[in-house]
């Protein structure tokens, strides 16, 4: 189960990830309502775990957010305000469960696997196509205008996410935690290393580059016919 807790508290949001892992599940963390919201956007999650008072952005927003933009993953708020209209105002907001604060670490782990289970998981997309660039995950292959590219992994996984977020721009951090898995910045230049060997494996001779650099931000994967 792939679950993103957002939660501003340090110590409680390690004490949650640590409980997630140590069930077998695989926790992201987020530690304001922006970043939460971001992350939430852009991966395919389980279940969500948002407190529900965070900084920069509050969880029941984020919740009304992902809803407005069609997004229906299981969302579980975490709360100090658990009078019945507080949980009412949770659940209208578009969350799946609510619970108040202090609870249980077993209870909230049930909460959210029922919830993942409740779920029906739509057939997974295998394949992504942007212009004459193709990726397919089940195979393993690229193909650019019919043709083979070979790709490394740690490239494949790049082009994948890339291409999975078409049309948006993708942050570095956004790269470094879904295609490094790094929670920190290693103030390297490991991106630029590798956007520029895909670039040249994918953008290389072709009339329409793909891969585009959006200064200050981040990079963004169109077509731009």
């Amino acid at each position: 189960m792939k679950v993103l807790i957002i939660e501003d508290d340090v110590e409680a949001a390690a004490f949650i990830v640590k409980g997630f892992r140590e069930a077998g599940h695989a926790p992201s963390y987020a530690a304001d309502g922006e970043t939460g919201l971001e992350y939430a956007m852009s991966d395919d999650f389980d279940v969500l775990v948002v407190d529900r008072m965070l900084p920069k952005r509050d969880g029941l927003s984020i919740i009304a957010a992902l809803r407005e933009q069609g997004k229906q993953t299981p969302a579980l708020i975490l709360s100090a305000l658990g009078e019945v209209d507080d949980r009412v105002a949770g659940l209208r907001a578009g969350s799946d469960d609510y619970l108040p604060k202090p609870y249980a670490f077993s209870e909230l782990l049930a909460r959210a696997e029922v919830l993942a289970r409740r779920t029906t998981p739509g057939e997974a997309q295998t394949t992504y196509h942007v212009g004459d660039l193709e990726l397919d995950r089940l195979s393993h292959t690229v193909k650019r205008a019919g043709e083979d590219i070979p790709l490394q992994p740690r490239e494949f996984r790049l082009l994948e996410f890339l291409m999975k977020n078409a049309g948006q721009v993708v942050t570095r951090t956004m790269l470094l935690e879904k295609v490094w898995d790094y929670h920190f910045d290693p103030q390297t230049n490991v991106i630029d290393v590798h956007i520029s060997r895909l670039r040249s494996k994918i953008d290389k001779g072709q009339d329409k580059p793909l891969i585009q650099t959006v200064r200050g931000a981040g990079y963004v994967l169109r077509d731009t016919a």
